[in-house]
């Protein structure tokens, strides 16, 4: 079986992965994947806060265990089973630093894949967020900057095509001037009379 989670943080559009996992997966080696991919610390206290459909508490889990069993013991299968919908992530627990962690569903397995994979990115990592990054669509609708009016490029392309038909007609005089020098070459009329030597 194949689990798909997204990875958001609380009211922020800007900021979101979405893999796809074993089912077998472990709490520990899904730690270790949003840890390495995410860029959080390695030495940080970490726990999943386990939540249902409703929100209530099912369960914490983490490095040791707290009563419902540590991470490396623990599978997302286990955790469905056991109706979790969602996981509060604290990958730093003295500091509540968290990303929220959605149960999206069962999907179809991908042909010649490895998983776990990703499936969806968006904006930078948290950090960035925790610096004072801003994704354009979590801007207040009165301080996203003005968009400049789209070009019409069916004009521009018609304007262009009379430019390409103008130089046409210029490319043909040339060649009419330079006919009638050939002309008056044919016609016998010297180019040099040989004085000069």
């Amino acid at each position: 079986m194949i689990f798909r989670y997204r990875i958001s943080l609380p009211n922020i559009k800007g900021f979101a992965r979405v893999y796809e996992l074993d089912a077998a997966t472990s709490l520990y080696d899904f730690h270790c994947l949003l840890r390495d991919d995410l860029d959080f610390a390695r030495d940080l206290l970490i726990q999943f806060k386990a939540l249902d459909k409703g929100g209530s508490l099912v369960a914490r889990y983490a490095m040791f265990d707290l009563g419902w069993g540590a991470v490396d013991a623990v599978s997302l299968a286990a955790t469905v089973k056991k109706g979790v919908t969602q996981f509060l992530y604290f990958y730093d627990v003295t500091n509540k630093k968290s990303v929220i962690v959605t149960y999206e569903g069962e999907v179809e397995p991908r042909d010649g894949a490895e998983y776990p994979i990703l499936i969806e990115s968006i904006g930078p990592n948290p950090v960035e967020f925790e610096n004072g990054y801003v994704a354009y669509v979590d801007l207040p609708e009165n301080q996203k900057p003005m968009t400049p009016p789209k070009p019409d490029w069916s004009k521009a392309v018609a304007e262009d095509d009379d430019d390409e038909e103008d130089d046409d007609e210029e490319d043909f005089d040339l060649d009419e001037d330079d006919e009638d020098e050939d002309m008056d070459d044919e016609d016998g009329k010297e180019i040099y009379d040989g004085s000069d030597f």
